[in-house]
């Protein structure tokens, strides 16, 4: 069936939130995307409709943060993320994604905790010191990403897991962001065009959508570059433990 008035009036909302996030705002908002539009479609099909909307968006992205990006820290975290996606492919029948889910909300929520006391509560004035790159941490988080995004599109707090302790310039580390989903991305679209999902339907419901997507996508990349790092670290941390806690509900319920 076609998209009708009912599938608009919880999509608009969904992709305009995902787009926030996309272009720098966090990926709390982005994990609110697919359960929302899932209201009105099956959650399969919802999936199969964001994913040529993120590609879009990722492409957006791209452009608005084209001047910015930290080379180093996305070429040591895209082996990891290939061989999370070869094995999210592998094992998807096998592994649970709500026990991934479970699992990767307590390990979040242990590490954005582990940020606040360390900021608010050893007292205010202490500075968290930046962490030096690490390889084997990079190809470890970026395995999860990689996994996490393809299983339950959750690649967004492993990453940060990763990169936020590197404490990289904010429009650095948005345009990191960006440059590493666009093309875990763009990986996924070939297994889901494998798997049939993007019919004519569904690419007819991602298509009106557009619009939303880029405008939405856009705005979030504007908001973000007024942000200094003062501001811009505890919000992305809020946002990492509201994606967490998101992870956690969906696991439990």
């Amino acid at each position: 069936m076609l998209p009708d008035f009912q599938f608009f009036l919880v999509a608009i909302p969904a992709v305009i939130l995902v787009g926030l996030s996309k272009g720098g705002l966090g990926g709390a908002l982005a994990l609110m995307g697919v359960p929302l539009m899932a209201l009105a479609v099956p959650p399969v099909q919802a999936a199969a409709i964001f994913l040529p909307i993120l590609i879009a968006m990722d492409l957006v992205a791209l452009w608005a943060w084209r001047h910015h990006n930290h080379r180093e820290t996305l070429l040591i975290l895209l082996p990891g993320a290939f061989i999370g996606i070869a094995v999210g492919w592998a094992t998807s029948a096998i592994i649970s994604p709500d026990t991934m889910r479970l699992v990767l909300a307590i390990v979040t929520i242990i590490f954005v905790a582990q940020y606040f006391y360390e900021r608010f509560v050893k007292g205010p004035k202490v500075e968290v010191v930046a962490k030096p790159q690490n390889r084997a941490k990079a190809t470890l988080w970026g395995s999860f990403s990689g996994y996490c995004s393809f299983v339950a599109h959750a690649g967004g707090p492993p990453f940060q897991i990763y990169v936020m302790p590197l404490k990289l310039d904010p429009k650095s580390y948005t345009g990191l962001s960006v440059r590493f989903f666009a093309i875990v991305n763009a990986i996924k679209l070939v297994s889901y065009f494998a798997l049939e999902a993007l019919d004519t339907t569904n690419l007819i419901a991602s298509f009106t959508l557009l619009p939303v997507a880029i405008v939405s996508t856009m705005l979030g990349a504007r908001v973000v570059r007024y942000l200094k790092p003062a501001v811009f670290y505890p919000l992305m941390y809020t946002m990492v433990l509201l994606a967490a806690l998101k992870l956690l509900w969906d696991a439990l319920s």
